[in-house]
């Protein structure tokens, strides 16, 4: 069998499940995946929107959830691992292996730095970093380590949508701090939630409005093997391996082995996992994915300012009338990104309402294939389907 080598660690499956916020994508979600042998990841946005402090102090209910969620995902992940149908025929040889798990944490959120160095001290093995440029996560990363004593760093990935902000990055990286990606994820116009792209781009590629239904694959196959390229030009300099993973719009094993086709070496996959048994968001979310179809997934414009793909309800609906008066700030991102005096709702009471099953208040970010959802399964299940013919 054949590991993917991820920095100083092995990952079995080249399978990461996406970071989902508010709340989809927390320790159970996370733990589940890793432990039947891909990447599992908890998102960080508003992490501790259950604890009792949240609407008092949410960046120390964030804070402090990060530990917590890591140590339940870590404790959960072994015992999956222990009894997975696909770690079972490699139990020999996976007597070693520590299911992977890390964050995902968006540049855009107030008080960045907190989240990563807290990250880092928790023993996360990997953080996974976009909405926006994460210049300053490899000094992050280090800072985490020598204020925890981690003997094991903590890997770094940046999100990317294009080939010039894979050169900004990793060129950047290089200069400042002597150090590169020990993994990147290619994020394209398929993708759930905030898009890295404008409404132009989208247009152009013919995914502005419903699904991938004008998509123009094959222009954006392109772009994806540029970012390939770049990033193999700072394997050869640092003499490592940087795996790159491509997500958005990856639903099936077919989806797999097309993006493996054009060099990249696994797959980053979100909406594919909501509808599990496993999943951490609540049975009525499942449902609405299940439910929908695939005039209901559109394009909409987030608070932030950036297009994101979500599927249509009443609160979207509403929102075609006016602004949704703000009730509290919580603080979530940096000034630079959200003006509270003009946003035309608060993003995180409608993600927060979205994880509370209160549908008609929430925003139900999706990826494009969620109309393909048509029942519950579970992980492990999923899992088996797309590794049948690897390893």
């Amino acid at each position: 069998m054949k590991f993917l080598k991820i920095g100083d660690r092995n990952l079995l499956y080249p399978i990461i499940q996406g970071g989902m916020g508010v709340g989809i994508s927390l320790s159970s979600l996370a733990a589940h995946v890793a432990g039947n042998g891909g990447m599992g990841i908890i998102s960080t946005a508003q992490i501790g929107f259950r604890e009792d402090d949240f609407y008092k102090n949410p960046i120390v209910a964030n804070l402090r959830a990060i530990k917590t969620e890591l140590q339940k995902a870590r404790d959960l992940a072994a015992k999956v691992f222990e009894n997975s149908k696909l770690t079972a025929k490699f139990l020999d040889i996976l007597k070693n292996y520590t299911p992977f798990i890390g964050f995902n944490i968006m540049v855009a959120t107030n008080k960045y730095a907190d989240y990563v160095i807290e990250a880092v001290k928790a023993g996360a093995d990997i953080i996974i970093s976009g909405a926006g440029l994460p210049i300053e996560l490899p000094e992050l990363v280090e800072k985490g380590m020598a204020v925890s004593g981690n003997e094991k760093r903590t890997c770094i990935a940046p999100i990317v949508s294009s080939r010039k902000s894979a050169k900004v990055i990793l060129k950047m990286w290089d200069r400042k701090y002597k150090t590169t990606a020990d993994a990147v994820v290619i994020e394209g116009p398929l993708a759930g939630g905030h898009l890295g792209f404008s409404y132009d781009e989208l247009n152009e590629l013919g995914a502005d409005t419903m699904t991938s239904r004008n998509y123009k694959k094959d222009k954006y196959d392109a772009e994806i093997k540029e970012i390939i390229e770049e990033v193999r030009i700072y394997e050869e300099k640092f003499g490592k391996k940087i795996p790159v993973f491509v997500a958005g719009g990856i639903y099936t094993k077919e989806d797999i082995a097309h993006v493996m086709d054009l060099g990249a070496d696994g797959v980053q996959m979100g909406t594919r996992f909501v509808t599990t048994y496993e999943c951490d968001a609540p049975d009525d979310y499942k449902q609405t994915y299940i439910d929908a179809k695939e005039e209901d997934i559109v394009i909409t414009k987030s608070p932030v300012g950036m297009p994101g793909r979500a599927i249509r309800n009443d609160f979207m609906d509403r929102l075609k009338s006016g602004p949704i008066p703000i009730r509290h700030c919580h603080n979530c991102l940096a000034l630079s990104v959200c003006d509270r005096k003009t946003i035309p709702y608060c993003i995180t009471d409608a993600l927060c309402s979205a994880a509370n099953s209160d549908e008609s208040h929430a925003l139900l970010f999706c990826g494009s294939n969620a109309y393909r959802a048509d029942k519950l399964e579970h992980v492990e299940d999923i899992m088996l389907e797309l590794t049948e013919d690897m390893n």
